[in-house]
Parts: C-alpha cells; sequence; structure tokens
C-alpha cells in the first residue's frame, strides 16, 4: 500500500518513513505542505498521513482542499497532546483520525491497518479470498490451510488483490499503490511479481484464482465469479 506522510520536523519525518517502509508500505514524504498538496493532488494513495502545524499550509488547510477536490482517500492527523482545537478543526476538515504526539509506532500502524480497512470495507485484519487467507497482523498467507512464504513485495501485491477481489488492476496502478514514486518499476518488473505470486498461491490447486486479463492486467477472482 501508498501512504503519503507530510511531516516538518526532520527526525520525525526520517523515522516514520523508515518504520513505515519496514512495515512494508510505499512511502512518499514531504515536508510541507505545499509539497504535501502537490502530491496528493497528482498521485494516487491508500492514505495520508499530515501533522497539523506544517509550513507553507498546514495539515488541515491541506486536508480541506484535498476533501474539496472530491479526493476521498483516508487522513490520519498528527496533532500535539494538548492542541484540541488541531484536533477539532482535523475532524472538520475532512480527516478520519487522529493521533496525539508523542505516540507509539505500534498505535500508529494500527491506525493506519484500521482506516485501510475502513476503506475497502474489510473490518476483519484478515483477508479471506475463497480458500486463500492472509493476516494483516501476523502477515501470514494460507492456501487450503498450507502457508506460503512471501517475500516483502509479493505480500504487498497479495494485500493489494486481497482487498479488491475481482477488481482488475492494471501494471501503472499496482506500481503506484506498491512502488513509492523514486522507486517506480518497469511494466516488466510488475509481470515477474505477478509470475513468483502465482506460483505460491495457484500451483497445485485445481482452482487457479490469480488471472491475467489480457490487454488490461490482473485479478483475484472469488469463487462465484463468472
Amino acid at each position: 500500500m501508498r501512504v503519503l506522510l507530510v511531516e516538518d520536523e526532520p527526525k520525525m519525518l526520517g523515522a516514520l518513513r523508515q518504520g513505515l517502509e519496514e512495515s512494508h508500505y510505499a512511502v512518499d514524504a514531504a515536508d510541507n505542505g505545499i509539497d504535501g498538496l502537490h502530491w496528493a493532488l497528482n498521485f494516487s494513495y491508500d492514505l495520508l498521513i499530515l501533522d497539523v502545524m506544517l509550513p507553507g499550509m498546514d495539515g488541515c488547510a491541506l486536508c480541506a482542499e484535498v476533501r474539496r477536490r472530491h479526493i476521498t482517500t483516508p487522513v490520519l492527523m498528527l496533532t500535539a497532546r494538548d492542541a484540541i482545537d488541531d484536533r477539532v478543526r482535523g475532524l472538520d476538515s475532512g480527516a478520519d483520525d487522529y493521533l496525539t504526539k508523542p505516540f507509539a509506532f505500534r498505535e500508529l500502524l494500527a491506525r493506519v491497518r484500521a482506516l485501510t480497512r475502513r476503506e475497502t470495507m474489510q473490518k476483519s485484519p484478515v483477508l479471506v479470498v475463497g480458500d486463500l487467507t492472509l493476516d494483516t497482523l501476523t502477515r501470514r498467507a494460507q492456501r487450503a490451510g498450507v502457508t506460503i512464504d512471501l517475500s516483502t513485495r509479493e505480500y504487498a501485491l497479495l494485500e493489494l488483490l486481497m482487498r479488491h477481489p475481482n477488481q482488475v488492476f492494471t501494471r501503472a496502478v499496482i506500481a503506484e499503490h506498491l512502488w513509492n514514486y523514486d522507486a517506480a518499476p518497469d511494466s516488466n518488473v510488475i509481470d515477474v511479481y505477478i509470475r513468483f505470486l502465482r506460483r505460491k498461491i495457484d500451483d497445485g490447486h485445481e482452482e487457479k484464482i490469480l488471472r491475467t486479463v489480457r490487454g488490461t492486467g490482473y485479478q483475484l477472482v472469488t469463487p462465484d465469479h463468472d
């Protein structure tokens, strides 16, 4: 999943970016509201994490402008512990949740998971497509009860497909969600990872659920899909 992080404090920005990337998120980062707005308006994200106090344009104004442009991406605001007015402004501007500083990184991850589940109508941390399951807390994948060993990128690809069963993803959309802007791959790299993933989840099973839609992209299909 791809996250936009906008935070002006360098140490906080670096620590959060590193932690999110180590947790298998693709992260684009900005240290001011103007650049953050540019990223938010021009690229597709699964989540925006915005500090309230930003130079150029504060997080609340950024969030309000994003919503004015009809972008419905979930927004998590970061606020100072005693700044009740900031939290109210953030929620009123269209934010979905807020987290007060200082916070434990594991709580931020829990809120990120909750917001992305809410966006895809997945209330459980365990994603299920037919006999394939993926626990987004333990990052354990199984098909028909057999555990599947996944690399970091394979896991991210499978999570994306399982959060949107039957949806066809083009190579460009997959790249946008799984890689940050600086690391965007060539289209053949997407094909390679699809091939890796297909071997792991489909080989040895009569029903093949990871399908190629010729000329368009890829989809993970449910048992009742035509």
